[in-house]
């Protein structure tokens, strides 16, 4: 049986969906980023206080067909990213529609009226969270990080990053990556 889940973004958000299937002592086939594939159906009672656990976490259990579709875009999307490997001339058009075998103008349509934004803006929104969390962590050059996100140029990353933030990047940085600290509150 498998279920979607809603919000599920990283890692940890795995970690957490595993934990709560252990407590109710669900047995999984694997868990994936927005998908639980379990060895057995629960029972009803398991799987309500599975999906008030997951809601209590922030996650949510998909029934709607055309939603578990919006979390694998954006799953894909989000796993893209955490790559660090986008290629310049990437085309979110053709990754979706290869990967997810549908047309995507049908993909676009879709995402667009249940997100009220389009995929595009989606995955934009996207990559800036990640060149924030590089420049938190300070490892890498702001010409390295464009160039891992698939940026023409920093200047590009510098104006589409200010676009959405409101900073540039070295504002941001300066700022303290945008955190207050104690002090500042």
């Amino acid at each position: 049986m498998i279920l979607f889940i809603k919000n599920m973004v990283c890692h940890r958000c795995v970690m957490a969906v595993s934990q709560e299937l252990e407590k109710l002592r669900l047995k999984t086939v694997r868990v994936k980023l927005g998908e639980v594939e379990l060895a057995t159906p629960p029972t009803k009672k398991q799987m309500s206080q599975f999906s008030e656990r997951l809601i209590l976490l922030g996650f949510e259990i998909l029934d709607d067909q055309k939603q578990r579709q919006i979390e694998k875009i954006k799953n894909l999307l989000i796993k893209k990213i955490q790559t660090g490997d986008i290629e310049e001339h990437f085309t979110i058009s053709d990754y979706l529609a290869n990967a997810l075998h549908k047309d995507y103008s049908y993909l676009s349509r879709l995402f667009s009226q249940v997100e009220g934004i389009t995929i595009e803006q989606y995955f934009i929104l996207q990559k800036i969270e990640k060149v924030k969390e590089w420049i938190v962590y300070g490892e890498m050059s702001l010409s390295e990080i464009s160039y891992k996100l698939g940026y023409s140029s920093v200047a590009h990353l510098s104006s589409q990053f200010k676009k959405v933030t409101g900073l540039t990047p070295s504002n941001f940085k300066k700022n303290g990556g945008g955190r207050k600290y104690l002090d500042n509150v």
